[in-house]
């Protein structure tokens, strides 16, 4: 049986709802002769993408819940991990490429963009954008438009966004980015796809290099048939 209400949930009330109905229809089926040896919970935690956000239950207390509901009708439990671990695990670092002052506004662009990190473009989510580099402390912040350098409408990443003085060469991070982040990242615009490094500690390697031009351009095949059709 196969239950799934959602993602990015940070309460445990409306699962707790879920899985006391799962366990009554349950009991409902196997009333009726019905086998029932597992139970997909479906998604897991969500995280808090901003600091305003209250913090997610954790694991532990989300375990206990299941046991608590569900314990005793004697099924094997699957829940999908939620980005509760993934999407934590990763950042996205851009460099920032040009300051541009704009009419009643300015734009920080990067040479990120809408195809390495989509989600902004289209859900509208929110991620923390931080300097690599700790600012000074008691800089003053100004708010800017962060925008990729593609020429698409969904290539800001977060407007009016309070931000201490950056230059181009300079480095910044956005967090909670490892959820929905490089598995939805795309060529457009035959922009090469951010490599990968995963860190541990003090070490750290790259685990998806960055295709060159050459790569991308090779990918693409003529047919025999129309090879074959050329004329002389």
């Amino acid at each position: 049986m196969d239950v799934h209400i959602g993602s990015q949930l940070t309460d445990l009330a409306p699962f707790e709802a879920a899985f006391t109905r799962i366990r009554e229809l349950t009991r409902e089926l196997r009333g009726d002769g019905h086998v029932i040896r597992r139970l997909d919970l479906g998604g897991g935690l969500g995280i808090p993408y901003t600091h305003s956000n209250e913090t997610p239950p954790l694991p532990l207390e989300y375990g206990a819940m299941i046991r608590r509901v569900l314990g005793d009708l004697d099924v094997e439990v699957e829940i999908e991990p939620g980005r509760l671990i993934a999407g934590n695990a990763g950042i996205l670092v851009a460099q920032v490429i040009y300051l541009k002052a704009g009419e009643g506004r300015d734009f920080l662009i990067l040479d990120a963009a809408m195809n390495d990190l989509i989600r902004p473009a289209m859900y509208g989510a929110h991620h923390d954008i931080v300097p690599v580099r700790q600012p000074i402390p008691g800089v003053a912040q100004r708010p800017v438009d962060i925008v990729g350098p593609v020429c698409e409408s969904g290539d800001p990443f977060a407007r009016q966004r309070a931000m201490p003085p950056l230059a181009p060469g300079d480095l910044v991070a956005f967090r909670s980015a490892g959820a929905y982040g490089a598995v939805m990242a795309s060529e457009y615009n035959t922009r090469p796809l951010t490599p990968e490094i995963l860190v541990r500690g003090d070490h750290h390697a790259v685990i998806r290099p960055r295709p060159s031009f050459d790569e991308i351009i090779n990918r693409d095949r003529l047919p025999a048939w129309l090879l074959d059709s050329r004329e002389p």
